[in-house]
């Protein structure tokens, strides 16, 4: 099974470590990740105005790309799904923006209409290769026992943000009030997910720039509710949420992991993300 992949900026700077261990385990589960050719910078966030089509336009021709290759369209970034899931929905409901973006395509000799599917990596982990998969080659690769794993008996909470959920119409990720996925992921590798008030709740994100305050408190929160509820480290997958978990992060201190990485820890997998 092979994948088109838009990795996104971060994940080529910043966020290493989310987009190398990725692509190993994906290896591992028996699918692959094409990296798009000439992918650009989707903007990092939705733009609302329902005026505002130039900025859509990076994430059109990354959909666009991914249609011409027949795959459906993976990416690992919270922030790059949400961006292009929200334009892909714009490019097959919204007359106006369907419009105004293909007049901007023409010249480069093609249309779009929103065909291609845009699914996040946990996704494919769940739909496309099956949590009992998972689950097997975390097996087979400790041994051909799961309470082999590095992280059987661990107590890992699962931070979802906001990105991934919402808006809950477009995104249809997950239930926005009682996810699942990513605590059924923290079981397929064995371990013990910890169930939290705060796992679906803004960690502050780009108010850092107005007041920080806001992601001060945010994580005060957050962090302080999980390890009430027992849990020894937080997974996400939205590289901003992580740099703020872990830049505000007082006495209530706890390791942020992204969940590609503890999924390759899971499997065996060994190297550096910048090797």
């Amino acid at each position: 099974m092979t994948f088109s992949y838009y990795p996104g900026c971060t994940l080529k700077n910043k966020a290493k470590e989310l987009d190398f261990f990725a692509r190993e385990s994906a290896g591992v589960l028996g699918f692959a990740l094409c990296e798009l050719s000439e992918w650009q910078c989707c903007g990092g966030t939705y733009p609302l105005a329902k005026d505002e089509i130039a900025t859509k336009l990076s994430s059109v021709r990354a959909l666009s790309d991914a249609k011409k290759s027949n795959h459906d369209l993976v990416t690992l970034c919270s922030a790059c799904y949400n961006v292009l899931k929200q334009v892909n929905f714009d490019m097959q409901n919204d007359e106006n923006i369907i419009l105004k973006v293909n007049n901007y395509l023409k010249a480069d000799g093609y249309e779009y209409h929103g065909e291609t599917k845009v699914v996040h990596y946990l996704e494919v982990l769940r739909d496309v290769v099956g949590w009992d998969k998972v689950k097997e080659a975390v097996a087979k690769a400790n041994g051909g026992d799961i309470k082999n794993s590095p992280f059987f008996g661990k107590k890992i909470g699962a931070y979802y943000g906001c990105l991934l959920l919402r808006p809950s119409k477009v995104m249809q990720f997950d239930d926005p009030e009682n996810p699942q996925i990513l605590e059924d992921f923290i079981k397929a590798i064995g371990a013990t997910p910890v169930i939290y008030a705060e796992r679906n709740e803004c960690c502050g994100a780009y108010t850092m720039f107005e007041d920080e305050k806001i992601p001060q408190s945010r994580t005060k929160k957050i962090i302080t509710n999980a390890k009430e509820f027992g849990a020894e480290f937080l997974i996400t997958s939205c590289p901003l949420c992580r740099y703020n978990l872990i830049k505000n992060q007082n006495e209530e201190k706890i390791d942020i992991k992204y969940f590609s990485e503890i999924l390759a820890n899971a499997l065996g997998i060994k190297g550096e993300a910048n090797a």
